[in-house]
Order: C-alpha cells, then sequence, then structure tokens
C-alpha cells in the first residue's frame, strides 16, 4: 500500500514523502480501514512543519480528517461490520490506503452521506460546535453580542457565521480582501467588514500573529478571546495578552483535547448534528479538487494555490 510519512519536520511540499508499506493485519479490538477518501486541512499541515514538535513523534503519517470501510476485523471487535463505512478519529494515519484503528475511534457513516462529504463531517463542524458552545459558556447566555469570525470566507468560517446567529449571537465577518467580502456577500447577509474591525465582544480567531493581536486590542472588556488556528504562522504577543489578562478572556481550543476527553455518546452525538447539518446544506464544504495520493506534490501545491476555491481531498 501507499502511505505519506514524514520523516523530519519542514515545508510540507518538500518533507512529506511517498512510500510503500505492508498493509498489517489488525490486534484485538482494532479494525483495518481501507481509506476511501481524506481531507487535507491546515491542521494536517501544520504540525508537519514542526510547529507543535514537542507533542509531535516522528516519523508520523498526516491526515486527521477521512472516511473508511473496514477491510478487516480484528478478535474480540462487536457492532461493526466487514464492509462498513467509518470516520476514525482520535489520531493523525489517514494519507494512507489502509489504516489501523481501535473499533472504539470508529463511528459509523449514514448510508445517504457520500464519502465527499462524509469525509468532511469531522474536523470543521465539530470545532464549529465547540468554538459557539465555548462563546456561550463565557457569556453565560447569548444576548446579540458582537462575536467577529477571522477567515470568515473559509468553509469553517461559513460554519461560524450561521452558529453564531441561531445561537442568538451577532455574527461580525472578518476578512482580508474586497474580493473575499464580495464572494462571502452572496451567502451571508450580515455585516462583513474587510479590513480593521469595530469594537467587538468576542473573537474567533484562526489567524493568529499581527491581525489577531490587532483584534485582541478592540475587544470589549468583558469579552472573550478565543483562538482555535494560526494560518498566519505566529501566535498572539504574549505581552499583550497578559496586560489584558483582567480584561479580556483568552483560550486556544483544541478539538483533540474534547474529543480525548468526551464520552463516546457526546461525539455521537456531536457527529448526528454534523450529518444533519450537511444534509441541510449548512455545514457542507465546498470541494476544489480530489486528488489520488499518488499525485500528493500536486494537491499539495494546490493547497498553496490562492486560486483555489474549496477544500481538497485524497484518494488514497
Amino acid at each position: 500500500m501507499f502511505r505519506a510519512v514524514v520523516r523530519a519536520f519542514g515545508d510540507p511540499r518538500q518533507v512529506i514523502r511517498l512510500e510503500e508499506a505492508e498493509r498489517i493485519v489488525p490486534g484485538p479490538g482494532e479494525v483495518q480501514i481501507r481509506i476511501r477518501r481524506a481531507a487535507i486541512n491546515p491542521s494536517d499541515l501544520i504540525p508537519v512543519t514542526g510547529a507543535y514538535r514537542s507533542r509531535t513523534v516522528l516519523p508520523f503519517v498526516p491526515g486527521f480528517e477521512g472516511v473508511g470501510e473496514i477491510a478487516a476485523l480484528g478478535e474480540g471487535v462487536s457492532g461493526l461490520s466487514l464492509g462498513q463505512r467509518v470516520l476514525p478519529i482520535g489520531a493523525s494515519g489517514l494519507w494512507q490506503s489502509f489504516l489501523l484503528r481501535p473499533a472504539g475511534w470508529c463511528f459509523a457513516v449514514p448510508d445517504d452521506l457520500s464519502d465527499e462529504a462524509a469525509a468532511m463531517a469531522y474536523v470543521n463542524p465539530l470545532t464549529a460546535f465547540r468554538l459557539v458552545e465555548a462563546a456561550r459558556t463565557h457569556f453565560g447566555a447569548a444576548g446579540g453580542q458582537r462575536v467577529g469570525v477571522t477567515a470568515a470566507a473559509s468553509a469553517i468560517g461559513g460554519m461560524l457565521l450561521v452558529l453564531l446567529a441561531e445561537a442568538g449571537f451577532r455574527p461580525v465577518a472578518l476578512v482580508r480582501s474586497a474580493a473575499s467580502a464580495a464572494r462571502l456577500a452572496e451567502t451571508f447577509a450580515g455585516e462583513i467588514v474587510p479590513h480593521a474591525a469595530p469594537p467587538l465582544d468576542a473573537v474567533l480567531d484562526a489567524v493568529g500573529g499581527e491581525p489577531g493581536n490587532a483584534l485582541f486590542r478592540q475587544i470589549r472588556d468583558g469579552g472573550a478571546f478565543i483562538q482555535y488556528g494560526a494560518l498566519s504562522g505566529a501566535q498572539l504577543d504574549a505581552a499583550l495578552v497578559a496586560s489584558r489578562r483582567e480584561t479580556v478572556a483568552f483560550s486556544f481550543l483544541w478539538l483533540r483535547n474534547w474529543v480525548h476527553s468526551a464520552p463516546r455518546a457526546a461525539i455521537e452525538a456531536a457527529f448526528a448534528r454534523s450529518f444533519a447539518g450537511i444534509r441541510a446544506g449548512v455545514l457542507g464544504s465546498a470541494i476544489d479538487g480530489v486528488f489520488p495520493l499518488s499525485d500528493l506534490p500536486a494537491a499539495l501545491a494546490r493547497q498553496d494555490d490562492p486560486a483555489r476555491t474549496g477544500k481538497l481531498l485524497l484518494a488514497p
């Protein structure tokens, strides 16, 4: 089988290599999954650069999100069947043809969802749920607070705008260009700010760095800044965050932390909500293209292309 492997930190386009490997028979409690589609997310590529090297062990196979079908069952596995489609979560490793995963980390996929939709039902929707819940927890209740969403024209940005409004907040779409603002205005009727934002009650931030610092300075006292990504490649200024510690709550949301601490029933409920949102057309993501794993270099090049119009999927 083929797999993508990282043996040294660096530029993803330089250090992710394709290798051949033997398929491994599942042990007790494990399943072998043939990956049908795997997503490419920023959260897959950031660890490759070494940004989280203190908790990233080399070598590793990237890919946190995707869908596959069960190809073999280990001893003692129940509740799953050969050929059943599942979402294997809990660790990276989906950028390969076959994957071993404990059965307890596999979640069934409804028959009416395509492979493409199912492959994007995890990272963005469940992260969006947790971000909105974090805002609700901070304020006690939603009452029209103005909540800025950075990278609002992205797939998860669009989800957050919908979910915040449904929860009773007033979402403010923060984008970096007039082109993004125009594109977003086709689907979002709320406030869109293409550059500096007016004072906000909270920010859900995927960017970090200096853009994040500028927004952090503008949050009203009693507000919250919740960071869940660092597309800029940098974190917020620690001194700035410390200077407003008493007036603005700062936190970094890791979906992984929730997934590894939540009861299985809570994760199943989150997936059911994600599947329903995809069916309703509010939690789906546009697809720019599907690449065979053997064409991974082209997929990574397209990921960096400013002309990309949606998510990229791999077909191992």
